[in-house]
């Protein structure tokens, strides 16, 4: 092999190689860029999604909003600021009872069942009209819907009539259909039409169960809750008339018997 050929075949050889270095090296190049882009839109993606993980939890509940709603609707039947007026009973009646329920305390649920009957007599003979007003307190302490959901569907009763609200309210409370405190099975608009179809005036009721399913009353039933907040009592049941508390013979806590009731009532009548 001559010398020239030598030299031109070192010559090639070397800029093969430095052909391939360039290669290389643009592979090399793309491959990084390539890595952190990828690596740029984990982090967004991580970032991102933290962010609307925190914006999810600082959403506001639907409760909350209807709590916050400007517009309300009211049920017939009721009257006051935002309707949270509930008065049930005859215009002739000179004296009102005022009652005050959450619809998981279990508590109220016996005072339904043992003195509830009596409270719709007296009401039905004119002795005294009931104002109402519900609370939703037990939702709070369980982060619950129950209460708020009940009371809605309660609304949704008064506005076919004072009557199937009475006797919807009774129901509920019946020890048929109310669940333990700790089960909040008045969340499902199911159970709660299953319970007013016991009703009368509500069984097969399409408007009233439309509304129960449309939450109609939902922002009603907050403000009623709020209202309840609002007057100062501590819990449930509590009775008053002319502002002052109906209690048993304890002389603490609303009367459980009807004996207790009737002699509670009575002086509170003459009073």
């Amino acid at each position: 092999m001559s010398k020239r050929n030598s030299q031109a075949n070192k010559s090639a050889a070397r800029e093969r190689l430095r052909e391939e270095r360039e290669r290389q090296a643009k592979k090399d190049r793309t491959r990084r860029q390539v890595v952190v882009g990828v690596s740029v839109v984990a982090a967004l993606a991580i970032i991102g999604g933290g962010a609307y993980g925190v914006m999810q939890l600082n959403k506001p509940g639907h409760w909350d909003e209807a709590g916050d709603a400007k517009s309300v609707t009211a049920p017939k039947n009721t009257s006051g600021e935002n309707g949270t007026t509930v008065v049930v009973g005859k215009s002739t009646a000179k004296k009102t009872l005022e009652l005050y329920e959450d619809s998981r305390c279990p508590i109220c649920a016996t005072f339904e069942q043992t003195v509830g009957e009596t409270v719709h007599k007296d009401v039905d003979a004119g002795k005294y009209k009931v104002k109402y007003v519900g609370a939703t307190f037990i939702d709070n302490s369980d982060n619950g819907e129950g209460s708020k959901n009940a009371l809605s569907a309660l609304g949704a009763a008064l506005n076919v009539s004072p009557e199937a609200f009475l006797d919807y309210k009774y129901a509920l409370y019946s020890a048929k259909y109310h669940p333990d405190e700790s089960d909040d099975k008045f969340k499902d608009d199911s159970y709660l039409i299953k319970v007013a179809d016991t009703v009368d005036a509500l069984k097969g009721n399409d408007a009233f169960q439309k509304n129960v399913k449309d939450g109609t009353y939902d922002a009603w039933a907050m403000k009623m809750s709020a209202a309840f907040d609002k007057s100062g009592v501590q819990g449930t049941p509590t009775l008053k008339m002319d502002g002052k508390a109906l209690t048993g013979s304890d002389n603490k806590n609303a009367p459980m018997t009807v004996a207790d009731f009737n002699t509670a009532i009575t002086a509170a009548l003459k009073g």
